[in-house]
């Protein structure tokens, strides 16, 4: 079985990572780690170093689940692109790896403040929606293969 995992070293991409390894280890899947590097918009000398400083950890953070991939005898591939995280990981899917399955976990943006500030948050969580859309909305509407979102925790 092969599954890609959207990967971006985050605390939920982690737990993902087990999750996944720990749902599927029967399976004796094949992962493979996808992240993805957000382009910056113009290029000025603080984008491009910001930019920059996003790929290195990136691969800081495929390096660390390549070395847990290891440590569980799961084979896997690493792969890192740079463009938009929902359209680049749709193409990794259809063009470069054809998975069986997406894994990507829902990341959670809530604040620590009280109501207004969650209400704020929902508010621009609503806005982002129907202006762009989640990278999960955005995927489950086009991904040809079965998509499994992870909960944040």
């Amino acid at each position: 079985m092969k599954i890609m995992i959207a990967y971006d070293g985050s605390r939920n991409a982690k737990l993902a990572l087990v999750r996944t390894i720990t749902m599927f280890r029967n399976l004796e899947p094949t992962l493979t780690l996808v992240a993805v590097a957000e382009n910056p918009r113009d290029i000025t000398a603080s984008n491009e170093s910001l930019f920059n400083e996003e790929v290195e950890d990136l691969k800081r953070h495929l390096l660390e689940a390549s070395e847990a991939c290891n440590q569980e005898n799961i084979v896997h591939e690493t792969l890192l692109l740079e463009g938009d995280a929902r359209k680049m990981l749709l193409y990794a899917a259809e063009n470069k790896v054809h998975p069986d399955m997406l894994v990507i976990a829902r990341h959670s943006h809530e604040p620590d403040g009280g109501f207004i500030a969650r209400s704020l948050t929902h508010f621009v969580d609503e806005l982002d929606y129907m202006t762009f859309g989640s990278v999960s909305s955005f995927l489950a509407r086009r991904i040809q293969c079965p998509l499994l979102i992870l909960p944040s925790h």
